[in-house]
């Protein structure tokens, strides 16, 4: 059974705010899957700082393992599990980085430690020496002093913006609930099917 319909953000957003009253930690937790650079794919769990219509950003070093990734090949997917609701999301879709202005507004919205945080870790990079990392959040406190952070170059976010929606939803007897909104037609419109469990 195949049906045209309307986009599936309000779905999720209805969905989502449901997570956020009834998930103890973290509601906004999502695993984002990347091409990894040596040819396996890599999973790990972000989190999700805003959504709308345009798609979903997190926030990372450029520099990062995932930065990389995601600069090389702009495929990418998410998946958000939602336990106590017995319900996930899972999103497929390209990546781009937000604009300056964008990254710039949520930095200054950062605790002040994770804002030089931002400047003394190089992330996904071996700690050779002991402390490194110390000394390093030591030079920048010492550096900014009680002025404003900016934020530094190799910092930004990521626009997931979708081409495939699958709602999952826990069924008795596993006979889940599953419902895949894709992007096709001359119109590039949303479109609907039910999946099998």
């Amino acid at each position: 059974m195949q049906d045209k319909l309307v986009n599936p953000f309000e779905i999720f957003k209805n969905w989502y705010d449901e997570a956020k009253q009834t998930e103890v930690n973290d509601p906004n937790a999502m695993a984002l899957a990347s091409n990894g650079l040596d040819g396996f794919p890599n999973v790990r769990i972000v989190l999700l700082k805003d959504f709308n219509e345009k798609g979903f950003v997190f926030y990372t070093n450029l520099n990062s393992i995932k930065g990389r990734e995601l600069q090389a090949c702009a495929n990418a997917a998410l998946c958000f599990h939602w336990k106590t609701l017995q319900k996930q999301v899972r999103i497929q879709g390209l990546v781009e980085i937000v604009k300056d202005s964008e990254a710039d507004k949520y930095f200054a919205s950062r605790p002040r430690l994770s804002q030089i945080g931002a400047w003394a870790s190089q992330q996904s990079e071996e700690i050779k020496e002991k402390f490194k990392l110390e000394k390093q959040i030591a030079y920048y406190t010492a550096k900014f002093g009680l002025g404003n952070i900016p934020r530094p170059p190799h910092w930004s976010g990521f626009r997931l913006k979708p081409c495939a929606f699958e709602f999952w939803h826990a069924g008795e007897f596993r006979l889940h609930k599953r419902l895949k909104y894709y992007l096709s037609g001359a119109d590039y419109s949303w479109h609907m099917k039910k999946l099998y469990p």
